[in-house]
């Protein structure tokens, strides 16, 4: 069950970053907020980075991250190998990374939805469960195995 919550955003998610935070906390969950703290113009990865290790650690459940396509913060997040973090601006798209990829990371493109369109992507992403099956040996090969070649 998904109890805590890491969110991060650079300054053009940072309004929808903050307007879910609320809506997340009414509804009991505990956010772990990775910044940023404001609309002044930021780097996406200094918020990526930290809630991506939370979700690896463990620390969050899952992760949000937000930015203006949502594709850098995205980026940054998948390059941790227990990360796997989706692009979401439908809450089809949520549904199935969750069903099919068991996605731990739901990027957000800030510039591109709604407030009510991120709280149903949002909310298919938090309802939606793995499916497993087939998808396992699949998203088994996803992280980077080290050789010695």
């Amino acid at each position: 069950m998904i109890k805590k919550i890491a969110i991060a955003c650079d300054h053009a998610g940072f309004e929808t970053k903050e307007k879910l935070k609320l809506w997340l906390s009414q509804q009991g969950y505990i956010i772990n907020d990775f910044g940023t703290y404001s609309n002044e113009s930021t780097d996406y990865p200094d918020y990526a980075h930290p809630m991506a290790f939370s979700v690896e650690k463990h620390e969050s459940d899952i992760g949000i991250s937000l930015c203006g396509s949502g594709n850098g913060i995205n980026m940054a997040a998948n390059k941790h190998q227990g990360i796997r973090s989706a692009l979401c601006w439908k809450k089809e798209l949520a549904e199935l990374a969750r069903l099919h990829n068991d996605a731990n990371v739901c990027a957000l493109p800030a510039r591109f939805i709604t407030f009510d369109e991120a709280k149903e992507i949002v909310t298919a992403f938090l309802n939606t469960v793995f499916e497993g099956g087939r998808h396992i040996a699949r998203i088994n090969k996803i992280p980077l195995k080290q050789t010695n070649e």
